[in-house]
Formats: C-alpha cells, sequence, structure tokens
C-alpha cells in the first residue's frame, strides 16, 4: 500500500471495512488524494465472517423499490443510494474486478469460490490501483472541529491528518473483536450528531427451557414459529432454524431477533415451534394413529422416528406427559391428542437475546435525520459524511446489510470526491 509522510488529502476514511473501503475506492476513482484509516492491523476482518466466510456479496432483488423495502421503515432513505448502486451494480462491479458471483436460494448472492478473502483481496487490489493510502493500527483519538467543520484527525499516536472531507464508516458495535468497537458513534456525537439506541441485531436467542440443550446441533430447514407476548400471539414467521447448547440460533431466528428484543421490554415472550406445519391438528392425529397401529409391538419412542427428529422425540414424550416405554397399542387416545398439541405447538419460553459479541450488526446508529440521502452529507457538519452500519439502518439475513454498506460507501465516496 502507498504511504504518505504529508497527512493532507482530499478525502480522509475512518474505518476499513465494506463501506469504508469501497468509500475510499471511489474517491480514488474520481482521481482525488485518498487516505484509509483503519485501526486494526488488517483491513476487512468482518467482511471475512459475512456469510459463514463465503461472503454474501448482495441479494439479486433488482427493483430498486422492492430493495428499499427489505430495510423497514427506513428503507425510503436508502433508496437514492440503491439508484446509484444497487445490487445489479454490485454484482457487476465485483464481476468486472475479478470476482465471479453465483446465486443461491432467497436471491443470495456469494463469492463463486465461497471465499470471503477472495473479495477482500478484490477490494484491497482497487484500494492499490487507484493511489489510496492505507493506514493501519491508525487509532483515532480525537476529530476537531473549527465551527460546523472538521479541522484534523488526531491518531493515538498523536499524527494529525487533514482532509478536506471526511468520511466516517467505523461500522457499529457486533463483532467488537474485529474491531468494532462502537467508536464512530462517540465521534458523531460530539460532532453533534443524535445517536438512535443501539441495540445487537440478527442476533441469537437463549432460551429457558433447559430440554433444548439436549436439541443441540439439529436444524429444521423450514421450521414455522409462533411468538407470543404475555400468552396473545404477536407474529408468525418461517425459515431454517438451528438448536444450539444455549437456545436458537439459524436465518429465522436471527431476522426476528429484533421483534422478540422489543417485545420482551413489554412482558413475557414466547416462541412456539409448529413441528409439522402442513398438517392440521385432526389430520397429524390420523397419521400418528395410523403408525402405532402398523407398530402395535413398538415402544412410543420407537414409533415417532418417522414423524419427528430423534433429538425431540424424549422432549415431546416429556412434555406430552406420556410414558416412552408405553408399546403403541397401549397410548390412549387423551395421550396421543397430546402429542399431537405439543408436536403442533411446542414452547420455548425466551429468556433474552444474546449481546454484540454474538451479533451480525448493530440496530440503532447515527439518526437518518441528520443525513442527506442523496450525499451521505452530515447537515450538521459541512465536510462530514456517512457510510455503512454506523447509519441507524439495516436489513434482515440474506445480503441485505453488505448492500447497504456498499450502497453507502459509494455514494458517500463518491459526494465527499
Amino acid at each position: 500500500m502507498p504511504e504518505t509522510n504529508e497527512h493532507n488529502f482530499d478525502v480522509a476514511v475512518i474505518g476499513g471495512g465494506p463501506a469504508g473501503i469501497l468509500a475510499a475506492v471511489r474517491a480514488g476513482q474520481l482521481g482525488k488524494k485518498v487516505v484509509l484509516l483503519e485501526r486494526n492491523e488488517t483491513l476487512g476482518s468482518k467482511l471475512l465472517l459475512t456469510g459463514g466466510a463465503r461472503c454474501n456479496l448482495t441479494n439479486a432483488t433488482f427493483d430498486k423499490k422492492e430493495l428499499a423495502q427489505q430495510y423497514g421503515k427506513e428503507g425510503y432513505f436508502l433508496l437514492h443510494a440503491l439508484s446509484i448502486f444497487g445490487a445489479e451494480e454490485t454484482i457487476k462491479f465485483f464481476n468486472k474486478n475479478g470476482v465471479k458471483t453465483k446465486t443461491e436460494k432467497e436471491n443470495k448472492v456469494y463469492c463463486a469460490t465461497d471465499k470471503a478473502n477472495d473479495v477482500l483481496k478484490a477490494l484491497i487490489y482497487l484500494l492499490r490501483n487507484n493511489e489510496v493510502s492505507v493506514i493501519n493500527h491508525a487509532k483515532v483519538k480525537e476529530i476537531k472541529k473549527q465551527k460546523n467543520k472538521i479541522s484534523k484527525i488526531v491518531l493515538e499516536n498523536n499524527k494529525e491528518i487533514t482532509a478536506k472531507n471526511y468520511i466516517i464508516a467505523t461500522g457499529g458495535k457486533s463483532h467488537p473483536a474485529t474491531g468494532s468497537t462502537g467508536d464512530g458513534y462517540k465521534f458523531a456525537e460530539i460532532l453533534g450528531h443524535k445517536i438512535e439506541k443501539l441495540r445487537p441485531g440478527l442476533v441469537p436467542i437463549k432460551i429457558r427451557e433447559e430440554w433444548v440443550r439436549n436439541a443441540q446441533g439439529l436444524s429444521l430447514p423450514d421450521a414455522k414459529l409462533d411468538v407470543y407476548l404475555d400468552q396473545k400471539k404477536n407474529f408468525t414467521a418461517s425459515g431454517e432454524i438451528m438448536f444450539t447448547h444455549f437456545g436458537l440460533s439459524g436465518p429465522a431466528i436471527l431476522s426476528i431477533s429484533e421483534r422478540v428484543g422489543s417485545l420482551l421490554e413489554k412482558g413475557k415472550v414466547k416462541i412456539a415451534l409448529d413441528l409439522n406445519s402442513n398438517l392440521t391438528p385432526e389430520a397429524l392425529e390420523k397419521i400418528v394413529q395410523t403408525y402405532f397401529e402398523k407398530n402395535v409391538k413398538k415402544t412410543l419412542k420407537n414409533c415417532l422416528t418417522e414423524i419427528l427428529p430423534s433429538k425431540l422425540i424424549p422432549v415431546i414424550i416429556e412434555l406430552s406427559k406420556t410414558e416412552a416405554a408405553k408399546k403403541a397399542n397401549q397410548v390412549t387416545k387423551e395421550e396421543r391428542q397430546r402429542l399431537v398439541a405439543v408436536i403442533k405447538k411446542l414452547e420455548m419460553t425466551v429468556e433474552e437475546l444474546l449481546g454484540f459479541d454474538q451479533a451480525m450488526i448493530t440496530v440503532g446508529g447515527v439518526s437518518l435525520k441528520e443525513i442527506d440521502a442523496k450525499t451521505m452529507k452530515s447537515k450538521i457538519i459541512d465536510n462530514l459524511y456517512f457510510a455503512g452500519e454506523v447509519i441507524n439502518l439495516h436489513g434482515p439475513t440474506g445480503g441485505y446489510n453488505l448492500q447497504a454498506c456498499w450502497s453507502t460507501g459509494y455514494l458517500a465516496g463518491q459526494s465527499a470526491a
């Protein structure tokens, strides 16, 4: 990476994650003198974790409005950035720069090699090719301003960086081991920006019941979930879930975690799992009865193997208050109905969401009301721009959050240049 002793730039970008790198690349492409400041030893630590280290680059939703809707009520803010650099532009950009892509189920777009490092290599090459100065181990101690403009950045080693324009792309607080320590929020707040409440997002859920631990490792690819607040159904979701040593994870769980977290502030939350959502309780009971009639000499435990995952059979039997050693022909109608009731509504009590160290993203951040959606420019500081997770903007799993980083990073870099 080219380095410089003359700390006087057109654009200074704080944060070497996906948004910061792309912002620096874009400003460099426009012929500006750019510096990228990264607190870690290397760039893109968090990028390497995305998509299970396979890098879920984006979601192949090419209709800009439809894509914006995935970000909830804040999606309107992203619409202009998506019109400049949306999912289609992202795929073309990476393809052009040597990263082949593939689209999998739910329109998830991955690096074709399944290696996030190949995406990072392409971005680092672009930084070099566009003569962006990269300073690693660059921990920002202070951002100084005069009136409504930033005058300079002071690093922890007391080096000073000056630029015409500055971009804060420091990421959130999730996975702090990758360098996402929430510094950007502090900088923004000191500069006069409002920070919307920060919470872990796309995060696993801790369950109170001990039996969940016995199901550890079990994955259900198309589960149906009902979420209850104080025994009243609040919403329904579906998708892949996974049982863990602490409770529940998987794409469907991560996607509902924010809503579950909000409900927890209001009362007692339960998640009810329907283990056979294709059948009504009556139809399922008939099938169970048929299995029992065909296997009269088998124990109850062995009869249920064709209906349920083996790890859940002891749980279902225990919760339905039925004896596992009973022969199939000894099971009463009432016991059979209790079994079906638990299969159709396997309840779990939510204890809490796991913290930022397990979260994929941060919910909350710099208020959208104080950022110009057309440029990513601060409405408070004349020469400041924002990009990426530091902004109060987030989407579900499936490449949406990386797309928000690419879109806001590209636009911020272009505007700052």
